[in-house]
């Protein structure tokens, strides 16, 4: 820390200051302690006695002279007396540098931090405050990120909710306005009322869903479960779909079954999801495989794969956020409510695992990890506390 002109010689003056007045003190004294020895025969036979008799170094040289020895004692007395009050001073300057530097952070300076090195407590003084600037910076920061979140929420359910609901009022109006030629038109505007209705319900019920996975104490059914027979079962659901469109669907697993302890309905929501939108948005493929990967007595990893047309680099970070849809996949044609992939790794995330996306020219792969023995520390999290 760099002191001012200022500082520097308001120190240089303490120090001038505190050498005159022990100067004076000292000389105070040595005068009254003369005064003392003169008047006192007795004082100064004892003095002669203890000079005589204390000799120093090899040639025994005696101290004949006891201002000598008082003068070098007050020095050595002094110079830490000096030392003692310009140190304490400094302190008292760094304190009110680093007061000053926290009133510019409180006055709203936010990206400013104390800059100082300094030595012994007082840095892990300043070192603290920095911390805690950089903690209550980010408390802000997360704060400011919920609550657009929250506005982006908002915005997001009102126009997927308007959208099909504005299509439903204009096909039931024209019904109830009678501007319609045949019953055929009549069964057209009702179909199609029925069908945004329940694209309206699908959003509803997602959002229900993203919004319970989303909280942390959702009480999850856990249960031992053999994760080779679920993919089986998977792949045979989704087979006459898959067929239909032309792909096929095949389940890779170890010769050893594979159980983990997991909530059944919740992870088989998650794996229904990513092959839905394998099938939905993999334009171009024509397999899908589900693949379990124990990697070690812990931990097993399942992903969901295709060959289909691959995710863009600049979408790869945003498939897991809410109602964010890959611009190519915004059509009537494959709708969704962009909340499966968000609810797929929320329930991950309550399992105590993770997920995440590759994708390239040959394979677009979901990869999940999931512990494989989970479940006493999941219920732990959910028991609550009795008052």
């Amino acid at each position: 820390m760099k002191l001012t002109t200022r500082e520097k010689s308001a120190l240089i003056m303490e120090g001038i200051v505190t050498v005159v007045i022990l100067l004076l003190v000292n000389l105070s004294v040595i005068v009254i302690l003369n005064e003392m020895i003169q008047t006192n025969p007795g004082l100064q036979d004892g003095i002669f006695i203890i000079k005589r008799s204390v000799f120093i170094g090899p040639t025994h040289y005696q101290l004949w002279s006891w201002e000598n020895i008082f003068i070098v004692l007050m020095v050595i007395f002094d110079v830490g007396v000096v030392y003692w009050r310009l140190i304490r001073r400094y302190h008292q300057m760094q304190l009110r540098h680093i007061i000053g530097e926290l009133h510019y952070i409180a006055n709203g300076h936010f990206d400013h931090r104390i800059p100082f090195t300094l030595k012994g407590d007082t840095q892990r003084v300043v070192t603290s405050v920095n911390s805690l600037v950089d903690s209550v910076i980010a408390s802000i920061d997360e704060e400011r990120r919920i609550e657009k979140s929250k506005d982006e929420l908002i915005t997001n359910v009102s126009h997927d909710l308007r959208t099909p609901l504005t299509s439903i009022i204009g096909y039931l109006g024209l019904i109830e306005d009678h501007q319609y030629h045949s019953e055929e038109e009549i069964l057209k505007y009702t179909n199609t009322a029925f069908s945004k209705a329940k694209q309206m319900k699908s959003l509803v019920d997602d959002l229900f869903v993203y919004t319970k996975m989303r909280q942390t104490d959702t009480p999850l059914s856990i249960a031992t479960l053999d994760v080779d027979q679920m993919m089986e079962q998977l792949a045979a659901s989704f087979e006459l779909e898959a067929g239909e469109k032309g792909m096929s669907i095949s389940v890779e697993t170890p010769d050893e079954p594979v159980h983990i302890e997991a909530d059944a309905e919740k992870l088989g929501r998650v794996f229904n999801n990513l092959i839905s939108n394998a099938l939905k948005y993999g334009e171009g493929g024509k397999h899908i495989a589900l693949r379990v990967n124990p990697v070690s007595d812990d931990e097993v990893v399942i992903s969901v794969e295709n060959d289909g047309q691959k995710i863009p680099r600049a979408a790869l970070g945003q498939v897991f956020e809410r109602f964010y849809r890959v611009e190519e996949s915004r059509s009537k044609a494959t709708g969704g409510t962009g909340l499966g992939l968000a609810i797929a790794q929320s329930i991950v995330s309550l399992h105590g695992g993770y997920i995440y996306v590759t994708s390239d020219d040959e394979l677009t792969r979901f990869v999940i990890h999931l512990p494989v023995k989970n479940g006493v520390k999941i219920k732990n999290q959910q028991v609550k506390p009795t008052h």
